[in-house]
């Protein structure tokens, strides 16, 4: 039996599209370029040109998993994040564009600093200390995570964008294991920040994540909480503090802000207009 590449994905939309998943033939088409290791366009470009049984029914397969739920990023191994490809797995959360607005904003607040030291707590797959570094030449990075698998990850993807020599990784509970006599000039966190009572309503996707990295807790705020009340000594006087928040809990975050220690500079917003990063500075 032979089948061409374009009917290989419209087969493959129609079961994805009755496993409800959004764009069937849109991840279709990825999945199958991912079969034939090459780019989308490959795909779109020979659509007439015949599958090897093989990759026909290693497409299937995969097809399959997607269609049970498991996402694209975890199937693929690869997320794009801030301009550079990135290894994934089920040891790590898969970074979101939203998290791309904590880079940005690093980015801005280094502009005049001659020697970034950054700290990344929840550092997962190391997208954020990573992209910071693959930007910034002068600047050194701490990645931090409680999970040894995703540390991992980390080292791998540092190694693959050639910034491993600047960045340190440490298995530890937030601060808990640091020991620097440094401060750093910046500390960013994309923490958990999903509540107990929405972790189970979460999209079948997300179910696949790592849940120490989507859980905060009762109100999903356990680890916010630590960021603001651990960090002040690890960060120098007039450094940055740089944080992503859930839906809904800027007001309460604000409340938390102990504004003796922190100066509130910026509540950042999402393409979609949700408050999303909070940008403060040690007095």
């Amino acid at each position: 039996m032979t089948i061409s590449i374009e009917s290989a994905i419209r087969e493959g939309a129609e079961i994805l599209g009755a496993g409800a998943v959004n764009e069937p033939r849109r991840e279709a088409g990825l999945l199958l370029a991912h079969v034939l290791d090459r780019d989308r366009g490959f795909v779109i470009a020979h659509a007439d040109d015949s599958l090897m049984e093989e990759r026909y029914e290693n497409f299937r397969r995969l097809i399959s998993r997607r269609m049970r739920g498991e996402p694209l990023q975890y199937i693929t191994g690869q997320r794009e994040f801030f301009k550079l490809a990135f290894e994934v797995s089920p040891d790590v959360l898969i970074p979101r564009p939203e998290t791309e607005l904590i880079v940005e904003i690093a980015l801005q607040l280094c502009r005049d600093d001659p020697a970034p030291f950054i700290a990344d707590v929840g550092t997962g797959s190391g997208c954020i200390a990573i992209s910071v570094l693959h930007e910034l030449p002068a600047a050194v990075a701490v990645a931090i995570d409680i999970s040894t698998a995703a540390l991992r990850v980390a080292r791998r993807n540092a190694e693959r964008h050639g910034v491993h020599q600047r960045l340190t990784l440490i298995e530890s509970d937030c601060f808990a294991a640091v020991c620097t006599t440094k401060p750093f000039s910046m500390i960013v966190s994309n923490p958990p920040y999903v509540s107990d009572e929405d972790i189970e309503g979460v999209a079948r996707e997300v179910r696949f994540e790592p849940r120490v990295a989507l859980a905060g807790g009762a109100d999903g705020l356990s680890v916010i909480r630590r960021l603001l009340n651990e960090t002040r000594p690890f960060i120098r006087p007039k450094g940055y503090l740089v944080f992503e928040i859930g839906f809904g809990q800027s007001e309460t975050i604000e409340k938390l802000i102990d504004r003796r220690i922190w100066k509130l500079l910026d509540i950042s917003k999402d393409l979609q207009g949700i408050p999303r990063t909070f940008v403060l500075q040690r007095k």
